[in-house]
């Protein structure tokens, strides 16, 4: 079966920076950097950065060149990581909380394109966690830095936060990303979302991804239904959570993750694919080691090549004789202009539609915006399409809502 045709890899006649379908493109000859630059710059709106701070440290940039692209960010995210701390000791608190949530997205940015054995990866990994910590412990009520027990001595690193509610048991979102979003940055692609409706949320890392994979070698697996097991085992062990409404969201490669597990632990009350995907053998077909993240995908699967990686170790990540087992509702949000494909995304609905599953699919157009593979253009309508259906099946009516303090 042929890939699909992606808008990532179209030849661009305007070499100049513009605005195609999908949102901005930075460097028209550089479109896998310029992707990456797209979602630095729709995650300003929640919170992960400033634009004119993007756009200084775009322009500082050699197009193209990885190095520079490290260098560039770790020098805005050192600054307002160095801000926040100085906010903090004179009582600045909600200063201090929003530098470090801007400097743990530029740390994130910074980490991004180093090789997996660069000493430096693992280094800027961890001063982007301790600036997430940072942040959450400041929040009301505090978020809490967890490990999630997993398998063989190995725990998953992971966040919780409860929504600023009164009630005393919350639902909760298991939010997690994909093959290169981490914990840190769901904050800006799924977690306030569910904060702001009363839905408490568990951000980790998984298999494959963030600290699992940086710290403990803990590569990805196709069954994903085993450690979001482990995360309802964590949730039960807490008084503060609704086991009745607990529900998990993945993005981009975290949407076949999410389905899949959906379809067999039956313990989660929904399940959102935000980016869908039905087969991954077929979403990267014919990619070879020059991919714009051949280097990750190789990383993520535990492979020494791009052909180990498709041909053997991705075989058994498609959702085909898995996803009519799911009994949950099931909601797809998918960009009407995702730079990486939108077959795939109808290809997951009409398959779950023909077994019988409650699915509902979520195109996003060019004029609302957030036509973009999962939101990046603008995270925040996303979040919000998400968030809204969340809580209609949780029936949770905000006007009733008893907040206790901002977030």
């Amino acid at each position: 079966m042929d890939a699909e045709a992606k808008l990532i890899d179209a030849a661009v006649t305007d070499t100049a920076p513009h605005h195609e379908p999908y949102g901005w493109l930075h460097w028209p000859a550089h479109p896998w950097m310029s992707y990456q630059f797209r979602r630095a710059l729709g995650e300003t709106q929640e919170g992960g950065g400033a634009i004119g701070e993007c756009f200084r440290a775009a322009a500082r940039m050699v197009p193209g060149d990885k190095e520079s692209w490290h260098r560039e960010w770790l020098t805005v995210a050192e600054r307002n990581r160095r801000r926040g701390d100085d906010a903090e000791r004179i009582g600045h608190i909600r200063t201090a909380q929003n530098c470090w949530l801007r400097a743990a997205n530029y740390y994130r940015h910074a980490e991004f394109w180093l090789p997996a054995k660069d000493p430096r990866r693992l280094e800027t990994f961890e001063l982007m966690e301790a600036c997430s910590k940072r942040f959450i412990r400041h929040l009301a009520p505090p978020g809490e830095a967890v490990d999630v027990p997993y398998e063989k001595g190995v725990s998953l690193c992971a966040y919780f936060v409860r929504a600023p509610f009164a009630a005393a048991r919350q639902p909760v979102l298991i939010c997690m990303g994909g093959l290169d979003s981490i914990k840190d940055e769901m904050w800006f692609m799924q977690a306030h979302g569910a904060l702001q409706r009363g839905i408490s949320v568990l951000m980790i890392d998984g298999p494959g991804q963030g600290g699992t994979l940086r710290r403990h070698g803990v590569t990805t697996r196709h069954d994903y239904e085993v450690p979001i097991g482990r995360c309802i085992d964590y949730l039960a062990t807490r008084p503060d959570v609704d086991m009745s409404r607990i529900a998990v969201c993945g993005s981009s490669l975290g949407g076949y993750y999410a389905a899949r597990a959906g379809s067999y632990e039956h313990r989660l009350a929904a399940c959102i694919s935000h980016g869908a995907i039905w087969s991954i053998p077929h979403l990267w077909a014919g990619a070879g080691e020059d991919h714009g993240l051949a280097d990750h995908i190789k990383w993520v699967f535990g492979a020494t090549s791009m052909r180990e990686a498709l041909d053997e170790k991705a075989r058994s990540f498609t959702l085909e004789g898995a996803l009519e087992n799911m009994r949950c509702p099931y909601l797809i949000v998918h960009g009407g202009f995702d730079v990486l494909g939108v077959a795939q995304a109808s290809r997951v609905h009409d398959y779950a539609k023909a077994k019988g599953v409650d699915v509902t699919l979520r195109f996003l157009s060019q004029e609302e915006t957030g036509a973009d593979h999962c939101q990046h253009d603008n995270p925040t309508i996303g979040q919000e399409i998400m968030a809204d259906w969340l809580a209609d099946r949780f029936g949770i009516d905000e006007r009733g809502l008893r907040k206790l303090a901002p977030t």
